[in-house]
């Protein structure tokens, strides 16, 4: 592949990425080339470089030869992603508390600050958020969880980390896309950071956990919504 190619093969793999993340590209949905190609401007060499990297993330399935399609959404996988997103990122989250300096010290309150400055201005009604607020709260809220671990030193935990947290995103969003009403997400990222500081690891990881199972439990009431409305089964991908 050439360099313009690949440059075009990574733009095009951000751009999928966000559209199926965001529930632009709804799950399930078959991805044709031809549109794709048109839709985004690109090649076919650098959009099967980019829909190969995307089913390497677990956003995008293949089946032989019937071509590509968005990975399916489900209670199941709600379920499992949750669990193992669990126990990685609190055994992430152990080791930087243990590992990390001052410089990590400022790099995570740099991001709870930013984080809180958008969490403490969010309306609590039943409506969803604006698009444009909901993107700058999504951005600082995964830059907050990535610096939390950031320290943890293990590049492959930290990958297989941000591989869960790109599904659970996916999950969250149609939580937040439905929403019945926003929690006060600030109080439980304000424990958590609170713990992590005070280097108590046993209480910054069971904050996680307890922050991860209510956002779990808030996407399972979104996509139970979208099940009455228009027949989502819920079952396995």
């Amino acid at each position: 592949m050439s360099s313009s190619d690949k440059t075009l093969a990574d733009r095009t793999y951000r751009q999928l990425r966000g559209d199926i993340v965001n529930g632009r590209l709804a799950a399930g949905s078959k991805l044709k080339l031809e549109g794709l190609a048109q839709d985004y401007a690109v090649g076919m060499s650098p959009l099967r470089e980019a829909l190969a990297r995307l089913m390497g993330d677990l956003l995008v399935v293949s089946e032989g030869q019937r071509g590509f399609w968005v990975a399916p959404l489900s209670l199941d996988e709600l379920d499992d992603v949750s669990r193992v997103r669990a126990l990685i990122e609190t055994e992430a989250l152990n080791a930087a508390i243990r590992n990390g300096d001052a410089e990590w010290e400022r790099e995570v309150t740099a991001a709870f600050e930013a984080l809180a400055a958008v969490e403490e201005h969010l309306p609590h009604t039943s409506d969803a958020l604006p698009p444009e607020q909901l993107e700058t709260w999504e951005a600082r809220n995964r830059a907050f969880h990535a610096a939390l671990v950031s320290a943890a030193g293990s590049p492959m935990l930290i990958k297989l980390r941000d591989l869960l947290y790109q599904q659970s995103e996916r999950y969250r969003r149609v939580s937040l896309n439905v929403s019945r009403g926003w929690r006060n997400v600030h109080d439980e990222h304000r424990a958590i950071y609170d713990a992590t500081m005070q280097r108590n690891a046993l209480r910054a990881c069971r904050m996680t956990e307890l922050h991860l199972a209510r956002t779990a439990q808030e996407v399972r009431k979104a996509m139970a919504a979208l099940a009455q409305d228009d027949g989502f089964t819920g079952g396995k991908a």
